[in-house]
Parts: structure tokens; sequence; C-alpha cells
């Protein structure tokens, strides 16, 4: 390799060897480093932070080297042989080794008839005793040599002078070969080779104008392809099959078995190309390199490298990685470490470096983290209990789905109770929605006055609807000596309105006892006496802190704003008014905040009730209904909608209703927070036809439905359904699979037909017993017989209710648990594949312990063919 760039070869058993290779041979010693502060031995080069390599060796008797191979088996350890440039094979070796066989075999050299340059090496890997060499080509010769390097030495004497002229040393060594064991490719040029793994006799040859495949059982035969990609022959060492070559910038992957053309030709390179080669330690990857560059081309065979068809290409990920600055003269793979290489520069300056895998995330349904680098399989575990409000939402619709979220129809409020009764909106939302359903059902027990599509329009539609009917009055304070009149107003719909908002049950009766009575229960002593004092009940406001304060959890700071409330005072000036005015920003609790806001306001005034954003929206609704005129109102439940659409709260559906402005607003709140879940259930629980045909109202419903999927958790996607069409009855879907007869073709789900059978009962045809237990074992329409089967070789059939208008009372038909059409193990089932079946209660215990069809002579793997038939619901699964 004398005036050529240097090579590196790995020694074929010690790990931690190598061999650099130019105008000679320098063998040196990888290690791990101590400490990156120590200073390097002498004679040893930095690699890398964690490497360095330790000269151990080198060797400058074999001039004019153009190729070296190392031997390949275990023993003699270092011995390498050399092509010269005169197409001499010398063997040759590095440091002092004892062995006796060494010994004979380190200076012998193998002789072509002809000289010309020897340009590649390969040693047989089974056979190690062969050598095959690859020359240039000479019209009265062969290119392809192969040696024997234990065959009888050979008289230098008889040896041409014309063909020594470059050997001064053979003198010394009087041991030369001169007669090959196999000759090849006569008249040609042969510019790299390689020995197939497959067959220890088959020899790949890149000759001038083919790849060339030799059978040494029979040398005069071969077989190749016409191709330029002829340099630099290497077989993928994980499948042997597939091989590699190249010419200039070009790369050709072929197929032996398929050998007409290559599989796949990779991308072009503008640079000629110096050297390909397959990771030991990784499947179907091949690094390339071209002239003057300091990159490497990685390519990533992925799946099967077997093509399906003719045209078809294996699918590849190219990648470049970038192991020093300076430009790259050539590299090695380390032989089992993974994705390790060490590359040399024209100056034979080395760098040690690992290639990184790309890695390949999978995110579970169930929020479990995976990711594959190289052979290695990973998963993300969090430590610690995180809180429920540091969960990703999918984690809690996930859990809300076990708990039947969403499905409880009768008592709506409840279902923020299985959402975990953590988050305030949504349990504003669930009791609004519980107000609205049982306003309508009161609604739809009165024969007059039907409003029940304004109830799910929301407030804002209500308050609209008002105007010119409220009445204003003046009201006293109830337990107080002060007299001041406070203006109210009044109507049919301002009391829709404070039934909505929960404060009022039914009728037209503004009496907010009951609901004081519940926020007592629950211990909201401030939001209860902020009720009581909107009501103009001072005295039991106080009342109620004093009991707060009284309470076991209850807070003693609530005496002291009682004896505040007590000196309340309708003078503007007093002492009293200003103290309030002045302290009660420095209140925690909002409500307290807003009792003195209210009774240091101006009458018609109330800006520091009705924009204090940490009072609940119901509480601040409820109170401008009773306390603004109808402009101020429309403009308040104006502006408040428009705050709840923009920042998604769920507690503006009391204002929106179920309209287009809550789809605005449910639209708001999934594209911050995700919970399609919530968004679905609450669509579908008063909305108009015409609302839940919204785009964006069946693309929640139905990546719920996904998720469910998704998640496994088939039967309450099944509930989700049924509770979907009870709501939505435009939203059930039509039969559309059937099992019809093979005869006539009709269904024989002949208890499911709406249209009375018109004809004989089955008792007249042989079946006794009542219709409920009869069995229904032949087409209900032609009465040809139903398949039998494949395992009781009974004739199938399903249990079947009672048939509708054929019973004394022509009751209607009752598909509960205990009447269904057919328990499941009565079920029809078949393969769609070999269309064999029974019933599926057999099916699935056949399938149990066996693989194949139960049908005699039938090979078919039924079961197998099903991708989800193994799999189970995962309902009961706790996360």
């Amino acid at each position: 390799m004398s005036g050529s760039k240097p090579d590196i070869l790995w020694a074929p058993h010690h790990v931690n060897r190598f061999v650099v290779c130019d105008s000679e041979l320098s063998l040196y010693y990888i290690e791990s480093a101590v400490s990156s502060s120590t200073e390097l031995k002498a004679g040893s080069l930095q690699l890398s932070e964690e490497t360095t390599a330790t000269l151990l060796a080198i060797n400058s008797d074999t001039p004019y080297m153009k190729c070296v191979a190392w031997y390949p088996k275990h023993d003699p350890e270092c011995l390498l042989a050399v092509g010269q440039a005169n197409g001499r094979v010398v063997l040759t070796g590095l440091g002092q080794d004892h062995n006796s066989k060494c010994k004979d075999l380190i200076g012998k050299e193998f002789v072509p008839k002809h000289a010309r340059q020897c340009n590649t090496l390969a040693w047989n890997p089974l056979e190690s005793n062969w050598l095959a060499a690859g020359l240039d080509k000479h019209r009265a010769d062969f290119s392809v040599l192969i040696w024997d390097i234990s065959s009888k030495y050979t008289p230098e004497v008889a040896i041409p002078m014309e063909k020594v002229r470059l050997s001064a040393t053979d003198a010394e060594a009087g041991l030369v070969v001169t007669k090959p064991l196999y000759e090849l490719g006569q008249n040609d040029a042969c510019l790299s080779l390689c020995w197939l793994p497959r067959d220890q006799k088959l020899l790949l040859a890149g000759m001038h104008r083919n790849l060339a495949i030799f059978d040494l059982r029979n040398t005069s035969q071969k077989m190749f392809v016409n191709t330029k990609a002829v340099q630099g022959v290497t077989v993928d060492p994980y499948f042997h099959d597939r091989v590699a070559s190249f010419f200039e910038g070009q790369v050709a992957i072929w197929d032996l078995r398929k050998f007409e053309k290559p599989v796949l030709t990779l991308t072009e390179q503008p640079k000629p190309l110096t050297k390909v080669a397959w990771c030991p330690t990784r499947t179907g990857l091949l690094a390339t390199l071209t002239r003057d560059s300091n990159i490497i081309r990685l390519y990533d065979m992925q799946h099967t490298p077997t093509p399906i068809g003719d045209e078809t290409e294996p699918t590849i990920i190219e990648r470049s990685v970038q192991p020093c600055d300076n430009c790259i003269a050539s590299f090695a793979w380390h032989p089992t470490s993974q994705n390790r290489m060490v590359v040399v520069t024209p100056n034979r300056s080395m760098s040690d470096f690992t290639v990184f895998e790309r890695i390949s995330l999978a995110w579970s349904p169930t929020t479990s983290l995976m990711w594959a680098c190289g052979r290695h399989l990973y998963e993300c575990t969090e430590e610690g209990q995180a809180s429920s409000f540091e969960k990703d939402i999918a984690t809690k619709m996930r859990l809300r789905a076990l708990s039947r979220y969403g499905l409880d129809t009768e008592q709506v409020w409840r279902n923020h109770l299985l959402a975990g009764d953590e988050d305030p909106q949504l349990k504003s939302l669930w009791y609004t929605l519980h107000f609205m359903k049982q306003y309508t059902e009161d609604v739809e027990q009165k024969p007059t006055g039907n409003k029940s599509p304004l109830v799910y329009a929301g407030i804002k539609a209500i308050v609209k609807s008002s105007l010119g009917t409220t009445e204003s009055s003046r009201h006293s304070w109830t337990g107080s000596d002060r007299q001041a009149d406070v203006i109210r107003y009044l109507s049919e719909e301002r009391c829709l309105a404070l039934q909505l908002c929960g404060w009022i049950k039914r009728g037209s009766d503004v009496d907010v006892g009951p609901f004081l009575s519940s926020l007592e229960q629950e211990g909201e002593w401030e939001r209860a006496a902020a009720v009581a004092l909107f009501n103009l009940d001072i005295r039991r406001a106080i009342q109620i802190l004093n009991k707060g304060a009284s309470s076991g959890k209850g807070d003693l700071n609530l005496n002291v704003v009682a004896m505040a409330l007590s000196g309340y005072t309708d003078e503007k000036n007093s002492l009293w008014r200003e103290m309030c005015s002045t302290l009660r920003l420095q209140l925690n609790n909002p409500y307290l905040c807003v009792m003195f806001a209210f009774l240091t306001s101006e009458s018609g005034v109330y800006d520091g009730v009705l924009y204090e954003s940490k009072v609940a929206v119901r509480d601040r609704v409820a109170f401008a209904c009773l306390f603004l005129n109808d402009a101020q109102l429309n403009r308040y439940t104006e502006k408040l909608t428009n705050e709840m659409k923009d920042s998604g709260n769920l507690e503006g559906i009391l204002l929106t209703g179920l309209m287009k402005d809550g789809v605005d607003l449910m639209a708001s709140y999934v594209d911050r927070t995700g919970d399609v879940q919530t968004a679905s259930y609450c669509m579908l629980q008063g909305s108009p036809s015409d609302v839940l045909r919204d785009e964006r109202v069946q693309y929640w419903i139905e990546n719920y439905r996904n998720l469910l999927d998704a998640w496994r958790f088939w039967h309450k996607r099944a509930e989700f359904d049924i509770h979907r069409s009870k709501l939505d009855p435009s939203s059930k879907p039509l039969a559309q699979v059937f099992v019809s007869c093979n005869f006539c073709g009709k269904s024989i789900s002949y208890s499911c037909s709406a249209i009375p059978h018109q004809g004989r009962g089955f008792s007249q045809y042989g079946v006794s017993g009542s219709p409920t237990k009869s069995k229904v074992t032949s087409c209900p329409g032609c009465r040809k017989p139903l398949p039998r089967c494949a395992l009781c070789l009974i004739n199938m059939g399903t249990p079947v209710s009672s048939c509708p208008g054929t019973s004394k009372s022509d009751e209607k038909v009752d598909l509960s648990k205990e009447k269904k059409l057919a328990q499941f193990n009565n079920w029809f089932t078949w393969c769609h594949n070999c269309r064999h079946g029974g019933h599926a209660g057999h099916m699935l215990s056949w399938f149990r312990d066996h693989v194949e069809c139960p049908v005699s002579a039938c090979s078919c793997k039924c079961m197998q063919l099903d991708t989800t038939g193994n799999l189970v619901p995962a309902e009961t699964v706790q996360l």
C-alpha cells in the first residue's frame, strides 16, 4: 500500500487488537482510558474519551503492499497475507509467536506465472488453508488464483528470472510456491473477492465487467451477471444470500437467489466510493465511505431482505455520521462491540466511534412508554405516586370509563362523583345538566307551558326571552333594624334561571331555604352565608357564620365576620362602611369578600360581586338575575358567556346551554384539555339533533369510541353506543349483518322480525315446548335445515323469544337478560376462510387445545387468522 491511503483490519479472535497498514504493518492494542487527566503512555494514542491505543509491533519487511488479509483461525493468531504490486502473496507475522506452525508459514511466498498487481485477498473461513488472490488481467494467465498455504515448496531456481525482479529477499528465504490449487478467470481482471459462507467451495469474484460465482467442484462453469458494480464485494453476515458491491459512487445490493439484477441500487454519491462494509453486530446495516470525505453513510435495510415481487425493493433508512473532523481514509467495524468502528485518516490519526441507534418510541393506549435502542427494549416507569391533577387526561378518562362515568342518566349530578369529585368545573357541569333534566321532566308532566327547548338553550337565551316581562319590587332586609329597601327583579324566566342555578327548587317562589340547608350539610358555610345575604336575610347569614365557627372543621374567624355583619348600616358616610370597603379585599375567602362588596355597593351597581372570578358562575348569574334590570342582565350574560367560551370553562354551559354556543365552549374546553369523554356525554345529554350532527360533536364521539376500543374496553364502548342510541335515536345504526339461509337467502333471525309470522307455529313442525324454549333448526322461510355444528353434528339454531303478534295479550317482546335471543355459546360462528364452524361455545373450547380446523381433512388454522381472537377485554385491569 505504498503511496496509498492506510487501511484498518481487526484481529478475528482478539477484539482489542487491530492493524493499520499502508507502507508498513502496525499492530495496536486498544484499551479503556484510566482517566482523562492521566498522561498518555509512550506510543499510545487517544482514540476517544474512553479508549486509547498502544502500539505493540511494526512490520516493515513486506514492501509494495497492495492488500492485506488476516488469517481467520485462532492458531496461528498473528498470521497475515500481504498482496504485493508484482502479484506475489507473502505470509508474514506481527510480534513474537513461538508456535512452530507459524514459524514454518512466515516468509512463505506464492508467485503467479506472470507478474502483475495483486488487487485483493480472501481467506476461506472454513477451509482456512485456502487463500484466494485476485490479480490484474494478463492475456495468457488466470486472474483468480487459490493457493494452499500448506502445499510443498518449489525451489526458486525453477522460476524464470523475469518474474522475480521485484523480490530481492527470495534468495534468502528459498521458499516459494508457484503451483496454485485452482486457477480461475482466464484473460480477465479480478478487482474484489469474497467466499460465500453457505458453501466453502463457492467464490464470488468482481471481475472486470461482471460478477461471477465460481464453484470449485466444477471450475469449467461459472454463474455471472454483467455489471459495472464489481468493486468491494462483501456478504451480509446475517443474510448470506445478500451481497453488496460498488462502482464509482453507486452501491448495488444483490440477492444471490435472483442474480439477474440488483434488488436495490442505493443513491449515487457525487464522489467515488472507497469502501463498503456490513456491520457484523447489526443485521442489515451497511456503511459506505466516499473519497476525501469525513462522513460515513449508513443504510439500514428494514424488514425482510427478500423482496416480495420482482420489482419490490427493500425499505431502507439512510443516515450520515461524522466520526471526526478530518477526511477519512478507511474504517473498520468492531467485530463484537455493537455499532462501534475505528476510523483512520490519511496521516494515520485514528478515532474510536460508536454509531448511536435510532430510538423508536411506542406509547401504548394505557400510557405506558417504551422505546427500542439496538438490541435493548426499555420501559419508562414513573417514580412516586402522582396526584390526579398531574395525571394525563387519557389516564383520567380511562379511570372514569371504568367507573361508568357519564352513564348515570337518572341522577345526572352523580356523574361528577364518578369522575372523582375533584374538578369544580365538572361538578358545575353535571349539576347544570341535572337541573335541566329535572325541569324538563317537570314540564312534561304538565299539560301546558312546555318550555323544555328553552331550558337546554341556556340562561343567556332565557333572559333574552324575558325582556319586557320583568317586574321590579322593593324588598327590605330580614332580621335587621335597618329598613333600607333594595330593588329586586322577578319574572317567570328569571325563576327558571334561578332553578337552573340550583338556588330554588320548582315554582315561582324564591325560597332558598333548602339550598342553604344543603350547603350547610356540605360545610360550605361562607357560600351559604353569602346566598342568605343576597336574599336579604342578614340574620340567617349571621347564624350560618356562627354555626360554621362552632363546627369542628369551621374557621374561628367566621365569628369576627358575623360580628362585622351585625353592625351593618345603610348610612353612606358611616365609619362601618368605610372600614368594610377598605378591609374586605384582605379576606381570603371570595364569598366573604363579595358579602361586604354587596353591602357597601350603590343600588344597581354590583361590579364587586359580579366580576369576582373566584365565585362560582352559577352564584354570580343567580345574583344578577335578582338585582340587575333587563338591559344590565342582558349585557352581563353576553359578556360572561364570551369569557366562558374563550377560556373553555365548563361552568359556562349554564349560560350557553347545549346549543351552538355550547358546542363552541366545549370545543375550547377540548382544545385545552383533550377531554373528549366529557364532551361526548355532555352533548348527548340534551342537544337537539342539528347540534349533534355538528362535525365537531361527531368527531369527539368517534374519537372517544376509538379510545375505548384502543383500551380494549369493548363492553364499555357497547354501553356507550347503547347510551347514545337512547339519547339520540338518529344515531342507531341499521342492521348491517345477518345470518342468511344457504338456500333461499332470507334472514333466519325470525324473532327479530317486526312482521308477525304468517303460518303454523313451530310446534306443528315437530318442535315441542314453549316458544321461549324452542330451537330454530331450519330456515323459517324455506324450512330447509340449517348447517350442522362441526363438533356436535347437531343442526345449528338459537333459542327464540316469544314471537311478536302471536302471544295471547300481544305483549311487547322481552329481550332482557333472562329472555334474550340466544346465549353466546349458542351463536352461529364460522371461519371466513374455510367456511367451517358451529356453535360458538364448541368452537372456543376446540381452539383452546387445537390449532387446525375441527373438520377432517381441513388444515386451515382458523383462529390464527383472527388478529383479535386471542385478545381479552381489559375492563377489569386496574392501572
